[in-house]
């Protein structure tokens, strides 16, 4: 099996917290209607896709300098939750956002914290969590399938993350012809929870599947292996 940390980049860490850089991401849990967990989880990761691949991160484009400085360091998402208003806000700030089975989040261009857009700096990172739910009984044939560690208990917005970790890593292993085959058609995802065996089973498979590596700050250990993405499910 294939592994990669959230450590993309070569550069360290800057000194100043506030140089650090990541990718906003904002996932929609109204408080009287809350969506599935699984739909949520699969719209994160989805629309990381999206962004990641989309032509503005490109060398001609507006994204172009913020996504590549972003990359060249340690590669961060942070998840904060809106509703109302501030889900309406969000909208305003240069991103995408994907809706999966009436579940939404939208994913931004990384920026430094110090330059985080105030519309996104109010929003919460805490209140993120949803209970399980089966997922999708028909996933869309076309997705990919990431794999999510159901003995680690992560909140959804750690998951979100993470299977947006797991989406770039993906992409990088794939050939050029399959990554845009699988962009033309937006990027499907299907999120899972693995029991131990499945989990066992996912790990000894070899190169067609490539797991994300935490780093520990938050929620689970250093080193913890968190989302393995099925290479082989859009090959």
């Amino acid at each position: 099996m294939a592994e990669a940390s959230d450590r993309f980049g070569s550069r360290r860490d800057p000194d100043d917290p506030g140089d650090v850089r990541a990718m906003p991401m904002v996932l929609h849990i109204p408080k009287a209607d809350p969506p599935a967990r699984s739909a949520l989880l699969r719209a994160a990761a989805t629309a990381t896709a999206l962004v990641c691949l989309d032509p503005r991160v490109g060398p001609d484009g507006p994204w172009h300098d913020e996504y590549t400085a972003w990359l060249d360091a340690r590669i961060r998402k942070v998840s904060r939750r809106a509703r109302g208003a501030q889900w309406t806000a969000a909208q305003q700030v240069d991103g995408i956002t994907t809706t999966v089975d009436g579940a939404s989040a939208r994913v931004h261009v990384p920026c430094r914290l110090r330059d985080l857009d105030p519309r996104l700096r109010k929003l919460q990172v805490e209140g993120t969590d949803l209970p399980p739910d089966d997922g999708t009984d028909a996933p869309d044939p076309d997705a990919l399938e990431l794999w999510v560690d159901g003995a680690l208990d992560m909140t959804v917005g750690k998951t979100a993350a993470q299977v947006g970790h797991a989406v770039m890593l993906a992409a990088g292993r794939l050939p050029f012809e399959t990554v845009e085959r699988w962009f033309d058609r937006g990027c499907p995802t299907d999120v899972r929870i693995a029991d131990a065996g499945r989990w066992s089973a996912l790990i000894v498979r070899g190169d067609d599947v490539v797991g994300v590596r935490d780093a520990g700050y938050t929620e689970v250990a250093p080193g913890s292996m968190t989302v393995l993405a099925d290479l082989r499910s859009i090959a």
